[in-house]
């Protein structure tokens, strides 16, 4: 089955400009944009937490997407890849505001991966770097 959204032909400008509308309804603020080459690579944003606000970077990700429609299939091109992409985060997003609204989860748990660390680092990349350990990991 190919990649969701592998058809779309909607811009990833109004696409990012959707995922805006959509945090802003449940509460982000300060959400801007990252850009690379005039193009758009991250949605960067704060949110309220137990423990004050929290910044949160949620990157796409076109160059996955462009593997992963050519390991489909599908002849496809990076602008093509750059709308899925985009396309992907803003339905990951809506799925994780549903889960929230429907009280299965708070907002700063939804994101926590993508919590971003004093050094610019996510939560994530220091679980992969292994900077960060879990209980009962990295003992030896």
């Amino acid at each position: 089955m190919p990649i969701l959204n592998y058809t779309t032909k909607i811009a990833a400008s109004k696409t990012v400009g959707e995922i805006q509308e959509i945090l802003a309804k449940h509460g982000a603020c300060k959400i801007m944009i990252d850009y690379e080459n005039k193009t758009p690579v991250a949605v960067s944003f704060q949110i309220e937490t137990p423990y004050g606000l929290q910044a949160v970077r949620l990157p796409a990700n076109p160059y996955g997407c462009l593997v992963a429609m050519r390991n489909d299939g599908l002849k496809t091109d990076e602008a093509q890849a750059e709308r899925v992409a985009w396309r992907i985060c803003k339905d990951w997003i809506e799925a994780q505001m549903a889960f929230i609204e429907a009280k299965q989860a708070e907002m700063s748990q939804v994101f926590l991966p993508y919590i971003v660390s004093r050094d610019g680092s996510t939560i994530f990349d220091m679980f992969k770097s292994r900077q960060l350990f879990l209980p009962g990991e990295g003992a030896e």
